[in-house]
């Protein structure tokens, strides 16, 4: 709880930190010009990776395969997409990392290995033979 509350503090102090440094190097309307170009050139690739993710996905569950990176992905690329239409360049990075796919497998990499050896193990299967009896040849007491 504390960690969200100093990052509801933090974050948007950071923002406006980096927003009048730039600002000051750059000028005021080529920072809103650029903090505008980042959201929609953002906002695009997301949907892009957004889809192709979801094709992912749809090949994995016709081929009877657990889609885990996929789930998380397409989570990733939500939030990326949330990070990336809330003006600053901060939030504009974290966005933009976690949209562009390499970034994404190092980050989330663990989290499919988990479960793909979960899926693995369920898999296993114990191969035996088996006779069947007839009830004439029973005794009966």
């Amino acid at each position: 709880m504390n960690s969200i509350i100093l990052a509801i503090i933090v974050i948007p102090v950071l923002e406006i930190y980096l927003l009048i440094k730039i600002g000051s190097q750059i000028g005021a309307i080529t920072t809103i010009l650029l903090i505008f170009t980042t959201a929609i050139i953002g906002i695009y690739y997301a949907k892009y990776e957004g889809l192709n993710t979801l094709r992912s996905g749809f090949s994995q569950l016709s081929r009877n395969e657990t889609p885990a990176y996929e789930v998380i992905s397409g989570a990733a690329i939500a939030f990326a997409a949330i990070l990336l239409i809330i003006p600053g360049f901060l939030t504009d990075l974290l966005g933009f990392l976690l949209i562009f796919p390499i970034t994404r497998k190092i980050i989330f990499g663990n989290f499919t290995k988990k479960f793909k050896s979960k899926r693995d193990i369920k898999n296993n299967f114990i191969d035996g033979e088996f006779e069947d009896i007839d009830d004439d040849n029973d005794k009966k007491v």
